[in-house]
């Protein structure tokens, strides 16, 4: 079933100049882009994006280190894409992760786990609406280069 998710490369990935990696990972793994982009998150997004977490102690810290510098945002699709990002994604806390997964390669700690993935479907479209506009994300069908490349030499 093809579907679509949020992922977001948080802030010590962009630090760490590992956001072409993850994004690799996701290519080769047979997501499609169809939404890209780099952005200064406003307090009042990340407040509701993180509504689940305002009434613990740490929640300031979260928004803080999400607004330290830009996150690049990105919209996949694919079979069953929620389930694969997250299971490529990893356990939400580093130390916990599996090697070979994003946040067991390269999560610094809980908060600098490097990635977020949408965790259902439901959470997937609502944060999907919260990033991108209508506009921002595209509809398109993958083309075979050999073919393009076969027009060329004509």
């Amino acid at each position: 079933m093809t579907e679509r998710t949020l992922i977001i490369i948080k802030p010590d990935a962009i630090n760490r100049t590992i956001i072409g990696e993850i994004v690799h990972r996701f290519e080769r793994k047979g997501m499609k882009i169809i939404g890209m982009k780099m952005a200064h998150l406003e307090e009042s997004v990340l407040e509701e994006h993180y509504a689940h977490l305002k009434d613990k102690p740490f929640f300031p810290g979260i928004v803080k280190f999400m607004r330290s510098c830009p996150s690049l945002l990105l919209v996949l699709e694919g079979n069953d894409v929620i389930n694969v990002t997250r299971m490529m994604a990893g356990e939400t806390h580093g130390s916990k992760a599996l090697p070979g997964t994003i946040r067991g390669d390269y999560s610094l700690s809980n908060q600098c786990n490097a990635v977020h993935a949408s965790d259902s479907a439901e959470s997937a479209e609502k944060e999907i609406k919260r990033f991108f506009k209508d506009d921002e994300i595209f509809e398109y069908r993958r083309i075979d280069t050999e073919m393009i490349y076969a027009e060329d030499e004509r």
